[in-house]
């Protein structure tokens, strides 16, 4: 989610699919990202006559840049002209935005802006609540999620009134919002609520979750009460994600999603869709490379760095994806 900003064809003004790369400023071990991760998405999907592709913004905390953990977009349907919403944390110019004071806010309006305006898009910038983000809420994905022309988020997510706005730039829009009397901010994020994934199946749509939501009862009743309802969501999976839950990880992980028609699907490099005989030759590619232990004395050993460098050479080879790390680069 955090890797980078895409925005859809049909939203575009020259009508291709747009990439911005994430900067990821807020956090010193992550800014230095950016340039591998554009380089795997241009490897992906060649830049040309479907795909756009923009360096990171300026790597300074003006232009403070989280990708699509900031990100969502309503649409009647996926391939249909849609409006795309980045969720900022703060102003870096105006001080009439009032961000939060105990935890920073890691998206900027200015950033959000960019992208939309290197995209052409005509987005809209809402501002996520300055209080949730001092309870723990660092992205947006932590307290909201979209699909298509769903909003599942909780009462005290935006600043004002957020939903409105989307409204205003996109009528159908329906809105679930979580009331603070049913589920608190500290029990959204302590269950990982919104860190979930929300998928249309057939005419339908289900809502993917950690199973830390069964855990906590108020969380779990309130999705019990979610599906009996007469709305867009009828169906509820959990799954044991804790080791990624650990990691800063769990669905929101893939709340990047790259929408793309038949034909932007066929220019896509053929080495990067998953299929039986892809899942095999990758699953044996972990089996081999992935060490079953790792101790921090282990990262004096430069055995352990030839071994990554050696893996990630092999799995660019399996993916076609060329030289996009800094050590294959090297002349």
């Amino acid at each position: 989610a955090n890797a980078a900003t895409v925005s859809a064809s049909p939203d575009t003004s020259d009508g291709r699919v747009h990439f911005t790369p994430a900067n990821l400023v807020s956090k010193f071990h992550r800014s230095f990202e950016a340039p591998t991760t554009g380089r795997i998405l241009r490897a992906i999907f060649p830049e040309g006559e479907y795909f756009a592709h923009h360096d990171a913004l300026p790597s300074h905390e003006t232009f403070g840049d989280e990708g699509a953990a900031n990100f969502m977009r309503f649409a009647t349907s996926h391939t249909q002209p849609g409006c795309e919403v980045l969720v900022y944390g703060r102003s870096a110019f105006d001080k009439a935005v009032v961000g939060p004071s105990r935890y920073p806010a890691r998206q900027t309006r200015e950033a959000s802006e960019l992208v939309f305006r290197n995209h052409g898009v005509s987005g809209l910038s809402i501002q996520q609540s300055a209080a949730v983000i001092d309870a723990g809420v660092f992205h947006n994905d932590v307290i909201a999620v979209a699909n298509e022309d769903v909003l599942f988020a909780h009462e005290d997510a935006f600043e004002g009134d957020g939903v409105a706005l989307i409204r205003k730039q996109f009528a159908g829009l329906k809105a679930i919002i979580v009331p603070r009397t049913r589920v608190s901010v500290e029990d959204a994020v302590s269950s990982y609520l919104f860190n979930s994934q929300l998928v249309t199946v057939t005419d339908s749509m289900t809502l993917i979750c950690a199973s830390n939501c069964q855990e906590n009862p108020r969380v779990a009743a309130y999705l019990e009460d979610l599906t009996a309802m007469d709305g867009p969501i009828d169906n509820v999976l959990f799954f044991d994600l804790k080791e990624s839950m650990r990691n800063g990880g769990g669905p929101a992980c893939l709340r990047l999603r790259v929408v793309l028609n038949a034909e932007e699907q066929a220019a896509v490099n053929p080495s990067c869709w998953i299929n039986d005989q892809s899942y095999t030759t990758l699953v044996d590619w972990v089996d081999r490379n992935y060490r079953d232990q790792l101790v921090a004395e282990d990262l004096r050993d430069p055995t352990l760095l030839r071994e990554v460098r050696t893996g990630l050479d092999e799995l660019t080879q399996i993916l076609g994806l060329g030289s996009i790390y800094d050590f294959q680069r090297v002349i």
